[in-house]
């Protein structure tokens, strides 16, 4: 067990900020998790699990112990002729856990193709993409709180899923350590292809398959969002505003060609993507920081830039939406 101080954290995030963690590990396995974590909590040391670091913005050096999580390993909890539930150790990689379920005929996570991240932090913030969520194939999750390293498993209601929310987001930031995550697939074909995106495989009918739906999915990935390995990026920035009816009804009178769409569960949302870019944003750059001209929400690093200059730009933009539309956007990147 070696514990790194002063350590570079600009390879473990997405965005490629280059900040310092005051101590680091690697962990690979959870009885060794348990040790550290208890004894860097007794010393009132702050504790981040870091997976892959893709949804997160340091502000700062981090002042405590950094964590990178990097558990694998992939176990059949049960299974019959209609589903198979699955445990997966927190350091596997999202796109590998979908990758697998694709490659043995398990239905309900291709949409989430190319997400980038390990399935450990896939809860925090209920990920989804393409009219599907986390949250509609998870089964339970395990882990154990940091302060007794008392473990518990939650349930689907008690992980209080969101829009891009959970309790581990909110109550237990930072006080829980999530060990491992349980999904719920099928065995029968069940595609969600309503989202406009995805309309085009429609036309294929019976001859939809998991690779196609997969393939189809990467392309649209690839052909919007910058890869973080040669952009810094950490996906959308902002969460797409839920609206009431009434706010949409307004709205139009001033923005007749305002585009939303109804989630499943029938709240009205908005592109946020639509409205930054209806205020100038898309493409525009100052210093390093920048717009992607492809996604006006993918806000992208050239190389250089700052967690201050990020927090300026994004707030400018949000000054901007707010003026415009009257709409104050959420940040769906987490902030440390």
């Amino acid at each position: 067990m070696t514990i790194k101080e002063n350590y570079s954290l600009k390879e473990l995030n997405t965005f490629k900020i280059d900040v310092k963690s005051k101590y680091f590990i690697e962990i690979e396995d959870e009885t060794e998790l348990k040790e550290v974590a208890k004894e860097y909590n007794s010393k009132g040391e702050k504790i981040l699990i870091l997976g892959g670091g893709s949804n997160i913005l340091f502000t700062n050096d981090f002042d405590g112990l950094v964590i990178h999580l990097n558990t694998k390993g992939i176990d059949i909890v049960s299974k019959n002729d209609k589903e198979i539930i699955l445990d997966f150790q927190a350091g596997e990689s999202w796109d590998d856990v979908v990758l697998y379920a694709v490659k043995n005929g398990y239905y309900g996570i291709e949409n989430l193709s190319l997400i980038p991240g390990t399935i450990g932090a896939a809860p925090i913030q209920n990920i989804g993409a393409y009219g599907a969520e986390l949250k509609d194939v998870f089964h339970s999750l395990d882990g154990f709180f940091i302060n007794d390293l008392k473990e518990k498993s939650f349930s689907l209601d008690e992980c209080e899923f969101g829009y891009r929310d959970s309790i581990f987001k909110r109550e237990l930031k930072d006080k829980f350590i999530i060990t491992s995550v349980k999904l719920k697939l099928s065995k029968e074909k069940n595609f969600k292809l309503n989202y406009r995106d995805l309309a085009d495989l429609n036309k294929l009918r019976k001859n939809i398959t998991l690779e196609k739906v997969r393939n189809h999915v990467v392309k649209v990935r690839e052909s919007k969002l910058p890869n973080p390995k040669v952009l810094g990026n950490a996906g959308s920035f902002f969460k797409n505003p839920e609206i009431t009816k009434q706010q949409l009804s307004d709205l139009i009178v001033q923005n007749p060609a305002l585009p939303y769409f109804k989630s499943p569960d029938g709240k009205i949302k908005l592109p946020a993507g639509w409205l930054i870019e209806q205020c100038g944003w898309k493409g525009k750059r100052e210093g390093d920081v920048a717009s992607y001209h492809r996604q006006a929400l993918i806000i992208i690093n050239y190389g250089n830039a700052t967690s201050q200059s990020i927090l300026k730009f994004t707030q400018e933009i949000k000054d901007s939406v707010i003026s415009k539309f009257g709409i104050e956007l959420e940040q769906e990147v987490n902030f440390y």
